[in-house]
């Protein structure tokens, strides 16, 4: 296996591996309806996407472009990296524009129902939001796997 292979593995594992174990902890922690355990699941999805999702990205995209070269990969038309690539930026969109201030809002809402002693409807209704488009933001790099693994068009 060479280098580039190897870091792009790791890189997707970290990524994909983050994003589904991150949503398992704050899903497990909503269910204990407890405010502080709740905060601090919101602080740790926030803290894991800087400490493995984010240098998973790092490495997806290094190790992927220096693959495509080193391949002379055409990106011409439409084919399965391609569609890969536009699912993959769909899917950075989705993290920048809504999850990063969904998870933002959630830390501090939830800092708030630690002081009242009950769960906000501020805090349920980011929380909803994150796990519709948290669904999102997991389904595509699915996909996107799916496609870097068969390569089927």
């Amino acid at each position: 296996m060479n280098f580039w292979l190897l870091l792009h593995v790791i890189g997707v594992v970290l990524f994909v591996g983050n994003i589904i174990t991150a949503a398992f902890w704050k899903v497990r922690a909503d269910a204990q309806k407890n405010a502080a355990i709740i905060h601090h699941a919101a602080k740790n999805v926030m803290y894991a996407d800087y400490a493995f999702t984010l240098p998973g990205l790092v490495c997806i995209v290094i190790s992927g472009i220096a693959m495509a070269v080193q391949a002379n990969i055409s990106m011409r038309g439409l084919n399965w990296l391609s569609l890969s690539l536009i699912l993959f930026a769909v899917t950075g969109i989705v993290w920048l524009a809504i999850l990063i201030p969904l998870q933002r809002a959630m830390i501090r809402h939830s800092a708030a129902c630690i002081e009242s002693g009950a769960i906000s409807g501020a805090y349920s209704r980011a929380s909803r939001l994150w796990a519709v488009f948290g669904t999102v933001g997991t389904l595509l790099p699915l996909l996107i796997l799916y496609f870097m693994t068969t390569k089927s068009f």
